[in-house]
């Protein structure tokens, strides 16, 4: 039986909620298995973080994003502020909506729901993950430094330092929904 549902390309990124702890989780280990493959690395934190480390994220005081095509979570985004710096992390995308602008949306997003209490955002991310560098140069974040992860694998370390406001196309933040 075919069931009607509305076709939408329309992307709403809004602050994540406790109730989505599990979508994120799913979303997360879908987008991050080809980065482990990539560094034939299957213990990537991403890819091992428990779900209740997740609620533990959305409940504390991390700024959580999710993207949602429809009803359908299709990304997420963190980002935790310590004095000036805004630490961006765990950007995931499904996989089959990635190339699309789902993951610069979601950055423009972070940023804007950052902006006016950091002077800067850091984040990192494989040394030879081109595709996600790619996104992060356009979005304005430079290369400051390169480190290995615990189990050696070389990060690219990327700051930027705000210039400019948001562009209003890359997704507005609404309010945080309830659902926890």
């Amino acid at each position: 039986m075919w069931w009607a549902c509305p076709v939408t390309d329309q992307v709403t990124i809004a602050p994540a909620g406790v109730g989505d702890a599990g979508e994120i989780l799913t979303v997360q280990r879908a987008a991050y298995l080809v980065e482990a493959q990539r560094y034939g690395d299957p213990f990537l934190p991403p890819l091992t973080e428990t779900l209740d480390e997740v609620r533990a994220a959305l409940a504390g005081p991390t700024v959580v994003l999710a993207a949602r095509l429809g009803a359908r979570l299709v990304g997420s985004v963190r980002a935790t502020v310590e004095g000036d710096t805004a630490h961006v992390g765990r950007l995931s995308v499904a996989p089959d909506q990635q190339g699309r602008g789902v993951g610069g949306r979601l950055l423009a997003a972070i940023e804007a729901a950052c902006a006016g209490r950091v002077s800067r955002f850091a984040l990192f991310t494989g040394a030879e993950s081109t595709d996600n560098l790619r996104l992060y140069a356009r979005r304005g974040y430079r290369l400051v430094a390169h480190r290995p992860d615990p189990n050696g694998i070389r990060l690219a370390v990327l700051e930027k330092t705000p210039t400019a406001p948001v562009l209003p196309d890359a997704g507005a933040v609404s309010p945080a929904r309830s659902g926890a």
